[in-house]
């Protein structure tokens, strides 16, 4: 087994096209074609979690917290980062983060701390995630009806017309069309420098960009007209309401913010939860943002979403006093403790997908921040 035969199930479950443009995600250290029989999965790639991914002869760590954020100059020994880049070279281990883009995924991380708040109606916070579709453009002509027939079916060989498993996919409707052309041309219909109305039919179709040259080459060449009328347009993606940043859960029923708050500590496994209660904040709590990690910057979204509750690890100390002047309440549970507790289920994906894979969680993982 390759690492590209797990980094493919990974992307497949999360794509990386789901996440935040200021991320690092995707395969950093190592080649696809490099063996991995045995993965390890983290939050942090620590010096403590590589010493145990090299002695249990791993050949793949997937860290979910990515080893390489900030730009680096050298890779030597002299510092941390570099250092732990340059022994899983050694090692030969590479290194596959997925982060937001498994923080956006359906099923990923922040529908698993949905789950922990209570049932409901999930749906991302922020949808700007959007459907893989090669349904990129959409190429428009106008011709004879008589010629409708053949100019499909040739823009559907050269691609044009896909949605799905359904070919030769095309809208079209009747009209008149106008033309006047110069004492140079050729009208294909009509005479030159004459006005012309022709009953003709708008014909539209759904194309890839990777097509999309062909489809226009095609169309020049089947279309009677000495000079076709082209229209191209890009089509915006398709974004879906289950993938994005963040989750707002509308509550099946109202609870008050201690069952959530036990809901929570049950779920994380933690004992303890830092809380700041919004002024005037209702007794019962029908709506709950949340964000795995640092989620402070969706805190406006989750208030203009009528979000009474917001939960997350960490939050800048004035973003919290602003949460409580708009009357909603802050939970922070510790930036990991959000995270850390999906690597199981992770692990239950990948197992899945590939049984002949070793699959194991780090023992050395954990937690830097500890009570005293």
């Amino acid at each position: 087994m390759k690492v590209r035969d797990v980094t493919e199930v990974l992307e497949s479950f999360a794509p990386l096209s789901g996440a935040e443009s200021w991320d690092n995600v995707g395969l950093i250290v190592g080649a696809p074609s490099w063996s991995a029989t045995r993965v390890m999965l983290t939050i942090d790639l620590t010096r403590p979690v590589l010493d145990e991914a090299i002695a249990a002869k791993t050949r793949l760590v997937v860290a979910y917290h990515p080893l390489i954020f900030d730009p680096i100059r050298a890779v030597t020994d002299s510092a941390q980062t570099p250092s732990l880049v340059l022994d899983a070279i050694r090692a030969g281990i590479a290194v596959h983060s997925p982060h937001t883009a498994l923080d956006a995924a359906p099923g990923g991380v922040n529908d698993w701390l949905a789950e922990a708040v209570g049932g409901g109606d999930v749906r991302a916070l922020d949808v700007h995630a959007a459907e893989p579709t090669t349904e990129t453009h959409k190429i428009v002509t106008f011709c004879p009806r008589e010629a409708a027939d053949r100019i499909r079916d040739a823009l559907a060989a050269a691609g044009a017309g896909r949605i799905g498993a359904y070919e030769r996919c095309s809208f079209e409707i009747s009209g008149t069309g106008t033309f006047m052309g110069s004492t140079d041309t050729h009208p294909a219909v009509g005479r030159a420098g004459v006005l012309e109305r022709v009953d003709e039919v708008r014909l539209e179709m759904v194309c890839s960009a990777a097509a999309l040259a062909l489809a226009v080459t095609t169309l020049r060449e089947f279309h009677p007209y000495e000079e076709p009328p082209i229209e191209i347009y890009a089509l915006q993606p398709r974004p879906r309401r289950d993938a994005g940043v963040g989750r707002r859960v509308m509550l099946d029923r109202k609870v008050g913010l201690r069952t959530i708050t036990e809901r929570l500590k049950k779920s994380l496994g933690v004992r303890r939860l830092r809380v700041a209660p919004g002024q005037n904040a209702p007794r019962s709590i029908g709506t709950v943002g949340l964000c795995a990690g640092a989620g402070g910057s969706l805190l406006g979204t989750a208030i203009e979403q009528g979000c009474e509750l917001f939960v997350t690890g960490e939050m800048r100390h004035h973003d919290v006093l602003a949460a409580q002047a708009a009357g909603c309440t802050i939970v922070l549970a510790g930036h990991t403790n959000t995270e850390r507790g999906y690597l199981k289920r992770l692990r239950r994906v990948l197992v899945k997908a590939l049984p002949a894979l070793e699959v194991r969680i780090s023992r050395r993982d954990g937690d830097p921040l500890r009570e005293i």
